[in-house]
């Protein structure tokens, strides 16, 4: 796990709540200088703790109104690379996990309307090599957040 002190999690919570605000802002709210900002940033993207920031679009606002998750049994379990490779080739898949439990994999879709879904699932997913797929669809998202900076542990704790 990673080490991460105070200051770090100050950060993070800061960033986390507008990857916008300007690094001497967070450096006020901080105490410290920019330049103990940017480093700090540096290290938390080279431990991986941070990935990149990005804009956040509404899928809705473009035409998708239809959101489903869709779970995946391959016929050949051991093609999930080439699976994957395909699936990465239709836009409309945004996420896809390995999973335990029902499904091999688990993706999150996008479409314009049900008809849309129907056929991405029809053309694009069921030639995949799938023994079977569930689709659920979603009416809304109740939730969606970052993980809570707050609630990380700190310092020697998160040594394992």
């Amino acid at each position: 796990m990673m080490k991460l002190d105070e200051l770090d999690k100050k950060i993070l919570r800061l960033i986390a709540a507008d990857a916008r605000i300007p690094f001497l802002e967070v450096a006020r709210d901080c105490g410290v200088s920019g330049a103990a900002i940017h480093q700090r940033i540096q290290k938390l993207n080279g431990l991986g703790v941070l990935k990149g920031s990005q804009f956040i679009i509404d899928p809705e606002k473009l035409g998708y109104e239809t959101c489903a998750y869709i779970g995946l049994n391959l016929k050949d379990p051991e093609t999930f690379d080439e699976v994957l490779a395909k699936l990465k080739e239709i836009p409309e898949v945004v996420e896809c996990h390995y999973t335990t439990g029902n499904f091999d994999m688990f993706i999150k879709i996008y479409a314009i309307n049900n008809h849309h879904l129907l056929t991405i699932i029809h053309d694009k997913l069921q030639p995949l090599g799938l023994a079977r797929s569930e689709t659920l669809i979603s009416f809304h998202t109740a939730l969606d957040r970052q993980l809570p900076i707050a609630d990380l542990p700190i310092g020697k704790e998160n040594e394992e």
